[in-house]
């Protein structure tokens, strides 16, 4: 449009808003009425949907010599690897032993049990690198308002794709939120005074405040190899794709760029669908629909639709 008068402006914010409810709408529809979260599941079909173009643009490279068959096979490879290693960690955890004690209620003996608190290692989801992302693009809205040839252009300069402070921000913003959105969301504090209200203590732990910081340590640790594993998952495309250019950092950046390979410093010109955001929430989405599906076949006494896996139902 190049004459936008108020109309237009009007009419654009007006679709933009009426789609937003609409789809909010059919999400709290889904989630009501369907199985599993349906913004999520939105989300999660526009980004396959994507797939199939992708994969007749890569076919298409490969036939006119664009890709090499080697290359094809790594990249292929690279991608199912990086697939199993983030369904690994999505699904991995530490375990905190909890014992309850025996108490007498009314003429009944309580407690006496063990049981566990799952702490996930990537406790923030893909909520880290959304919020690193969208940091990084604020500097670059600002510039463009900006004019051109000053000290606004020449921010945008570094922070865009391949240069080595945008990775170092991007990097760095990615581990700070994840510890961040991890302090939100789960208070260690909270879950220790739960467990002492209810009997339940640590072995070796003294409840309370003690069991609190036995918590918090462990959960330091593993946030900070999730914080690196989400850092790798998003930072991998844009590596693959256009690399690291070394050139610019100074006093040292001429000699890497003439010793490093040309795909590291250049990357390999491919388009890697399964990686950052994508993947992470296609993961997510798939296994928590799994999880939502196998507890409904279990509660209904179905029998799961695929045979020699572990979704199938309680026999009567």
């Amino acid at each position: 449009v190049y004459e936008p008068g108020w109309s237009f402006r009007l009419l654009t914010v007006l679709t933009l808003t009426t789609g937003t409810i609409f789809i909010m709408w059919l999400g709290e529809q889904i989630t009501e009425r369907g199985i599993g979260n349906g913004m999520s599941l939105i989300i999660f079909a526009g980004i396959v949907v994507g797939l199939p173009s992708a994969v007749i643009t890569t076919v298409d490279q490969l036939r006119s010599g664009q890709i090499g068959l080697f290359r094809l096979i790594a990249l292929v490879g690279l991608m199912m690897a990086v697939v199993a290693a983030v369904v690994f960690i999505e699904r991995g955890h530490r375990r905190v032993v909890v014992q309850y004690a025996k108490r007498v209620v009314g003429r009944k003996m309580t407690g006496g049990t063990s049981t566990h608190i799952p702490l996930k290692v990537n406790t923030g989801g893909v909520i880290p690198v959304i919020f690193a992302s969208s940091i990084l693009a604020f500097p670059a809205t600002i510039a463009g308002v900006l004019p051109a040839g000053g000290w606004g252009q020449t921010l945008t300069d570094q922070l865009t794709y391949g240069m080595p402070l945008y990775y170092l921000l991007y990097v760095s913003g990615i581990i700070f939120f994840a510890y961040f959105y991890t302090a939100i969301i789960f208070n260690p504090d909270d879950v220790a005074e739960n467990m002492r209200k209810y009997g339940g203590f640590v072995p070796g732990i003294r409840p309370g405040k003690r069991t609190a910081e036995y918590i918090d340590t462990i959960l330091t640790r593993i946030t900070l190899a999730g914080a690196i594993y989400l850092a790798m998952v998003a930072v991998l495309p844009d590596l693959l794709i256009v690399g690291i250019r070394v050139a610019p950092i100074p006093f040292i950046g001429e000699q890497l760029d003439a010793v490093l390979p040309q795909f590291i410093t250049q990357g390999m010109n491919v388009t890697f669908y399964f990686g950052g955001t994508s993947l992470l929430i296609i993961v997510g989405v798939s296994m928590d629909t799994v999880q939502q599906v196998e507890s409904q076949l279990i509660m209904r006494h179905y029998d799961g639709f695929m045979k020699k896996t572990r979704i199938r139902g309680r026999r009567g």
